[in-house]
């Protein structure tokens, strides 16, 4: 994607008016990207409703299985992971 320019130089404009334009922008293009992307998102849907319906996962297991898929695609280190899970669990203990 190239860089938006929205400021007109023909006419002077606010901060705020160059900004609520940007704003707007933006909301436009995050609105398409949802749109386009609600296909997919069904298809996910589906994908897991299908899993459980035929008993292949339960969806404790789906979320689980998507959880460490996503562990491993960013490369997580699972030591350190570990060692703030602790943390949490006895702040949580002690509160």
């Amino acid at each position: 994607m190239g860089k938006l320019n929205l400021i007109n130089n023909n006419t002077q404009q606010t901060d705020e008016e160059v900004k609520a334009r940007y704003i707007t922008e933006y909301i436009r293009s995050v609105k398409e990207l949802e749109e386009a992307m609600e296909p997919y998102k069904e298809q996910k849907r589906e994908l897991r409703q299908e899993y459980k319906e035929n008993g292949w996962l339960s969806k404790e297991e789906i979320s689980m299985a998507v959880k460490a898929y996503r562990l491993l695609k960013d490369e997580t280190d699972l030591e350190q992971l570990m060692d703030f899970y602790e943390t949490l669990r006895i702040a949580k203990e002690g509160a």
